[in-house]
């Protein structure tokens, strides 16, 4: 079975030509929507393979047109349904660089290895730098600027992520 990771949701409609309004996930969209390019989406509970036409981004959100929606009534059948490419598909990253998906649910230790929490995901600002969102023992969660001087190791083989606690960090 394909092992398939999602890159957006459609969020609406644009146009009458069965243009979608994506809001994404990724930070690939221009290569990810080369017209050409397969993605899927799970409609119903089924992935189906959709081809790429054209692609633009506009006001934040990226505006595909797929071969297989023809106009704004089949368009509105996709709105909320995630899309989607196959792990083989996935871009590899460079030394430093990580997935979403490899940082949630690693281990966060502080420079002399105590166990702060778990990184249950990573947000996103506008403008500003990403946040891991570390959730502590107790159950709250704080955010932890994804910044160098926070960040001291990212390890996914042995699974954590070691930062620099400062005062009112925590």
């Amino acid at each position: 079975m394909e092992d398939y990771i999602c890159i957006g949701r459609i969020v609406n409609t644009h146009g009458l030509k069965g243009e979608v309004k994506i809001q994404s996930y990724s930070d690939f969209d221009a290569q990810r929507y080369k017209k050409g390019n397969h993605v899927y989406i799970l409609h119903e509970g089924k992935y189906n393979d959709l081809t790429v036409e054209t692609f633009r981004s506009h006001k934040g959100f990226s505006l595909v047109k797929f071969h297989e929606i023809q106009g704004i009534n089949q368009a509105e059948e996709y709105r909320n349904d995630e899309l989607y490419i196959q792990e083989k598909d996935r871009k590899k990253l460079g030394k430093g660089q990580y997935y979403r998906s490899e940082l949630e649910g690693l281990k966060i230790i502080d420079e002399e290895g105590n166990v702060l929490g778990t990184c249950l995901g990573v947000e996103e600002t506008k403008g500003a730098q990403n946040n891991l969102r570390l959730q502590k023992a107790d159950g709250s969660s704080v955010l932890v600027p994804y910044v160098p001087a926070f960040i001291q190791e990212v390890n996914t083989q042995e699974g954590y992520i070691r930062i620099h606690v400062i005062e009112g960090l925590l």
